[in-house]
């Protein structure tokens, strides 16, 4: 539910070019803000027991949050609200300096209580997903992203079971090398990276490298690591969210502020 003090946001539909005249059953979604066009696509996971549960939850109009998509465990992939609209399924974060995450992208939610594998048939139809959705907003690899990487701290989904190489491989998500090792690990350097890659500014360095293994390294342990500061680099170097996070021509369902 929204925080104390958050006015309840207007429910009036925005127009949907890609799927004009069809049919959408959550009506918890605006106009994007300030002319705004997705650049991003956010991966969630629904942290309920059911797909069932979660849609009823997307589309309840008490509850105050939707997402444009949500897969169930099955592969079946619905739409609940039109993807020219504003959903309300990322918070409060940033991702590459913007806020207002929810005007600049598409959030994808996975039916996944957060304590188990993904799907094979779920993860196939997050592909499929993936590439059409991508290639109707022109959005780069770089711009798919977890929803803790944009809300480090405050959210874990879709956690450390979630195959990001598998989307990396697959031309959909990025994924970093190595390369050279430094002799130590700097911290304020590893910070810099992941803030010019794409991470809030704002964060402290161990919640950055929280969110860091949640997406890159969740086997990892124990204090920062060199490896983990070449990957960094890599990042950074490679996926500029100046550049690569826009347009190619950006506990349960999170229910904080639109």
């Amino acid at each position: 539910m929204p925080a104390a003090g958050i006015r309840r946001r207007s429910r009036r539909r925005a127009a949907d070019p890609v799927s004009a005249g069809a049919g959408f059953p959550s009506p918890n979604f605006g106009e994007r803000r300030g002319g705004l066009r997705p650049s991003l696509i956010v991966i969630h996971h629904t942290a309920m027991a059911s797909a069932a549960a979660a849609r009823a939850r997307l589309c309840d109009p008490a509850a105050e949050v939707s997402a444009h998509w949500l897969v169930a465990e099955d592969g079946t992939a619905e739409p609940l609200v039109p993807e020219a609209a504003r959903a309300w399924h990322a918070g409060a974060g940033s991702w590459g300096g913007r806020g207002d995450v929810n005007s600049a992208s598409i959030g994808i939610e996975l039916a996944n209580p957060g304590d188990r594998p993904f799907a094979e048939p779920q993860m196939a139809a997050l592909e499929r997903l993936l590439a059409g959705v991508m290639a109707r907003w022109g959005i780069g690899p770089a711009g798919v992203i977890a929803h803790s990487d944009m809300a480090p701290g405050r959210k874990s989904d879709p956690g450390p079971r979630f195959d990001w190489r598998r989307l990396a491989l697959a031309g959909l998500s990025v994924w970093p090398e190595a390369g050279a090792v430094a002799d130590g690990a700097d911290e304020a350097a590893f910070r810099a990276d992941l803030v010019r890659f794409g991470y809030p500014a704002d964060v402290a360095a161990p919640v950055l490298l929280a969110a860091f293994r949640l997406r890159f390294r969740p086997w990892a342990r124990g204090p920062l690591g060199r490896v983990e500061c070449a990957l960094a680099a890599d990042l950074a170097r490679r996926w500029p969210a100046g550049a690569a996070a826009l347009p190619i021509d950006a506990g349960p369902i999170d229910a904080g502020p639109h």
